[in-house]
């Protein structure tokens, strides 16, 4: 897989699990599915993710 891809991975996971501890540990998480969007959004405008850089200290080829 490529950089692009276990990004987007990575991301749904995030929201998802997320959602999920919101909803049945403690509406806090929903934070960090605001934090997740927020960073997402940002992305976007910026070309720039903490994420990416991460994954290409890892070795993860890009596409």
């Amino acid at each position: 897989m490529t950089i692009e891809r276990y990004l987007r991975l990575i991301a749904g996971f995030f929201v998802m699990a997320s959602v999920a501890l919101g909803y049945w540990v403690h509406p806090g998480w929903f934070l960090f599915t605001g934090f997740v969007g927020l960073n997402l959004f940002q992305s976007a405008f910026t070309n720039w993710c903490p994420m990416v850089t991460f994954l290409r200290k890892l070795g993860v080829p890009s596409a």
